[in-house]
């Protein structure tokens, strides 16, 4: 296994923030966090396990966007459409594309969407929901369960605020998803003729910078809501649950986040480094770093760690990527960046004898 150069530092952010005030909120639950680094910004009662209602389609959303082909076309069977609530208005024998069923799930909420992308990638319901709780499971999230792909109440289907905006931030990653979920509306032709879908997120069009990202309501879950604000490099994500007065208590908790994050210097351990390069028309490679910033609340301990192999194989091509930089805050990592080649690095004409040393030395390093 080859070994990895490590460097790493610490830089103490001096900077205070003031406390954040206590916010009145109608919300059971609520969670407001970083949408670039997924530090918690504000919280009250994050941690407690309640029922989504329909947030539960960002995962679906998520599942289908990663694991499906959205040009693929499927024909809607019966069992699809055998769900009650909202509805994208499929029939049976109707004919869609799996991205057409990705904006009937997130505009119009449709449960039979929900279904349609479950049985069409999960073969069942049941199978469906394995895959999202396996994706749960991958992003370490301890207290989400899921049973339905719709959010309809069911025994042991629930999750937390804070890790609902966990789920909602690696969606967001998605491009496909976020386009979707920033779409006010929209025509799609399925089934009989044109449907127009218009999005039940009331505040991507009364706020700007909202660029998402669900709704839910069932009589036990109560109003759900999920939300992502976008502006002036500012990225938060907003959770309530159970929450009667969820559009003004998310325009707060948007205040709240917007006023607590503000764009943080992070600077690389060193300026310079020099990695050895075996097989080259050079013997080494120089490295250089500048800083990058992230928005986020500027306190707390920051560290960088570079990671390199101790060394490196010619030949190189220019943005190849050959190690990567990350930062933590507290502990917790915040950003990786990738380390590419800053220019071309041909590979050395070797004599016989010399090809036979050089394959031996990286036999040996590989050891």
């Amino acid at each position: 296994m080859k070994k990895l150069l490590s460097v790493l530092t610490l830089v103490v952010m001096i900077i205070c923030v003031m406390p954040l005030k206590t916010q009145a909120l109608s919300a059971a639950s609520a969670v407001v966090i970083g949408g670039d680094t997924g530090e918690i910004i504000y919280s009250y009662n994050a941690n407690t396990r309640l029922s989504m209602a329909s947030t539960t389609k960002i995962m679906t959303g998520l599942i289908l966007c990663e694991r499906g082909n959205l040009d693929r076309e499927i024909i809607v069977t019966a069992p699809m459409v055998a769900v009650e609530g909202s509805s994208m208005g499929l029939r049976a024998g109707d004919k869609i594309s799996l991205r057409d069923l990705l904006y009937g799930l997130m505009l119009a909420s449709g449960n039979d969407a929900a279904n349609a992308i479950a049985i069409a990638l999960g073969g069942t319901i049941e199978g469906f929901a394995d895959m999202m709780n396996e994706k749960a499971a991958e992003l370490g999230l301890k207290n989400t369960h899921f049973v339905t792909p719709s959010g309809l109440d069911a025994d042991g289907h629930y999750t937390t605020a804070y890790e609902l905006a966990l789920i909602a931030k690696c969606a967001l990653e998605n491009e496909e998803f976020a386009k979707a979920v920033s779409t006010k509306n929209i025509t799609l032709s399925y089934g009989t003729g044109q449907h127009y879908l218009s999005n039940h997120n009331r505040l991507l069009s009364s706020v700007d910078g909202v660029v998402g990202v669900k709704t839910g309501y069932t009589k036990k879950s109560g109003r759900c809501l999920v939300t992502a604000y976008k502006n002036d490099g500012k990225f938060i994500i907003c959770v309530t649950l159970n929450d009667p007065n969820d559009w003004a208590d998310h325009k707060a908790l948007i205040n709240i986040g917007v006023s607590a994050i503000e764009d943080v210097v992070l600077e690389p351990t060193v300026d310079k480094l020099e990695v050895q390069l075996l097989g080259g028309v050079q013997k080494s490679l120089l490295l250089n770093f500048e800083n990058t910033s992230l928005a986020m609340v500027n306190s707390g301990e920051i560290t960088c760690q570079i990671n390199l192999p101790e060394v490196l194989y010619a030949p190189l091509s220019e943005g190849e990527k050959i190690g990567f930089v990350s930062y933590y805050k507290d502990g917790n990592l915040i950003l990786t960046e990738d380390i590419r080649a800053p220019y071309d690095v041909p590979q050395k004409n070797y004599k016989n004898s010399e090809k036979l040393m050089m394959l031996f030395k990286q036999i040996l390093s590989a050891v």
